[in-house]
């Protein structure tokens, strides 16, 4: 079995993973990469591979650094299958569908600034794809994966199982004469306020694991939950809004669910809430559907027809007019909008009305990469540029990280420890988080490398010497700490 890693390999972006087996090949993922300009610069570069030689695709959940990519796939000749699970094919259409009309808008506006500048048309990048060709890659879209069955894809045996990182997702068991793999997609917190836990993987040859949070534990839920409703009680006190910027998938459930359960036992005061993130408000709807991934509290208030994410005082705000029209709104309230590291969105317009304001409280509850407008101001930028003016930051800033979706350490152990010795592959982490995993791996037997980033890999072989491969460097960053606020 032969890996080869396009993304997600020495970072937290873009998974990309081929498979190669005898002479077949199948894509595990194709996402988008996420952040600075040299990461996002990526998206653009051809695909190193035969893409109509493709036999299958394989999606493990819906995020779009999973799946961000598959329009592109398709527009370039890719006319397989693409298996996932019914709820990751609900979400994918939603995240494609945002991704493609804020690829267009995004180019609209960068041809006419270019325009007033006099730089011809053609020196502006257009979109990666378009809605016709997200429709075309939806057409394709298979969601025949149920957890705990399996099915065969280009010759090999693929059994998903219950994953924990949001709704749909999976790591997949695949089987073939060359030994059994693991790939574990995203891993959920087991102390989520939402998902229920990972199913525990069989024995394996050989695991790729997920590695964003494996330096660190997560805050217990019980400690993570006190101190949201610390900060929500300290953030009314001081009158003005409390934004928080959140991922529409998962995050935005998460909070909406756990707002409602402190208002309805009376810990924090009935305040207005507004959901400003349509994309959000689509994705909440697939919840209704599949509520038996979720924790018995949420799953039994679906079964009895109640919403678990509408506080009473909730509203949606469906367009942007609206939206604007919040800024205006007298007094405290929530303003729960995207995205999630404050990188664009409708969090922005509300960061350049708000942040300036002593009388503002931002919480912030997702992960904050470094480079991104929100990892900044997480850690003390006091003026930051937002939509082309400097703005000081004078908002009491909150940051809270227990609420992530990803598994911490102690979670990546308790994954590994039902797989026996098998050889442990190390993706999707910052490269400093990957190599201070090793020594733990180590310690409990196990064989671990980071997955080099473009090239290939013999899953079962040997290896590199003390698991980091040629050239590696592992400068330090702040990655996962960034959430946390350390």
């Amino acid at each position: 079995m032969q890996l080869q890693s396009f993304g997600a390999a020495l970072t937290v972006t873009g998974s990309m993973h081929l498979l190669t087996v005898g002479e077949r090949q199948i894509l595990i993922d194709c996402g988008l990469f996420q952040g600075n300009d040299d990461l996002e610069a990526r998206n653009r570069e051809p695909f190193p591979f035969d893409v109509p030689g493709l036999e299958a695709v394989i999606l493990t959940h819906a995020h779009l650094d999973h799946v961000g990519r598959l329009p592109l796939l398709v527009k370039l000749g890719f006319r397989g299958p693409v298996y996932c699970t019914a709820p990751t094919a609900g979400l994918a259409e939603t995240v494609l569908l945002d991704s493609a009309r804020l690829q267009v808008d995004g180019y609209r506006h960068d041809l006419r600034r270019a325009r007033r500048q006099g730089v011809p048309d053609e020196q502006v990048p257009p979109p990666l794809y378009e809605e016709e060709d997200v429709h075309r890659a939806l057409a394709l879209l298979r969601p025949h994966l149920e957890f705990g069955e399996t099915t065969r894809v280009a010759g090999l045996k693929v059994t998903p199982e219950r994953a924990g990182h949001i709704l749909g997702s999976a790591y997949l068991l695949i089987e073939s004469p060359e030994g059994r793999l693991i790939m574990s997609g995203d891993l959920g917190n087991r102390e989520s306020g939402l998902q229920l836990d990972f199913t525990p993987p069989p024995h394996a040859d050989a695991v790729v694991i997920e590695t964003t949070y494996a330096n660190r534990t997560h805050r217990p839920w019980p400690a993570t939950l006190a101190e949201f409703r610390d900060a929500l009680r300290d953030s009314v006190r001081q009158g003005g809004k409390i934004l928080i910027p959140s991922f529409a998938i998962e995050r935005t459930q998460t909070i909406l669910h756990t707002i409602k359960s402190l208002m309805d036992a009376g810990e924090v005061p009935r305040i207005p809430v507004f959901l400003d993130s349509p994309m959000a408000a689509r994705a909440t709807h697939e919840y209704f559907e599949f509520g038996d991934e979720l924790i018995p509290e949420v799953r039994d208030a679906l079964q009895a027809g109640e919403d678990p994410f509408r506080p009473s005082t909730l509203h949606v705000v469906p367009t942007s007019a609206e939206s604007q029209r919040i800024n205006r709104y007298d007094g405290p309230a929530i303003i729960l909008a995207g995205n999630g590291m404050m990188t664009g969105g409708r969090i922005q317009h509300h960061l350049k009305h708000h942040l300036w304001k002593p009388s503002t409280s931002l919480i912030s509850v997702s992960y904050q990469s470094p480079s991104s407008l929100g990892g900044r101001i997480v850690t003390g930028a006091d003026h930051v540029r937002i939509m082309g003016e400097e703005i000081a930051v004078k908002a009491h800033v909150h940051t809270i990280g227990g609420f992530s979706a990803h598994a911490d350490q102690d979670d990546l152990l308790a994954f590994l420890s039902t797989t026996g010795t098998p050889h442990v592959w190390l993706v999707h982490g910052e490269p400093d988080v990957m190599a201070a995993f090793l020594p733990v791996l180590d310690a409990r037997g196990l064989k671990g490398d980071l997955m080099p980033d473009r090239q290939a890999v013999n899953l079962t072989g040997p290896g590199f010497p003390q698991g980091l491969p040629p050239g590696f460097d592992a400068a330090p960053t702040r990655g996962a700490q960034a959430e946390a606020g350390e």
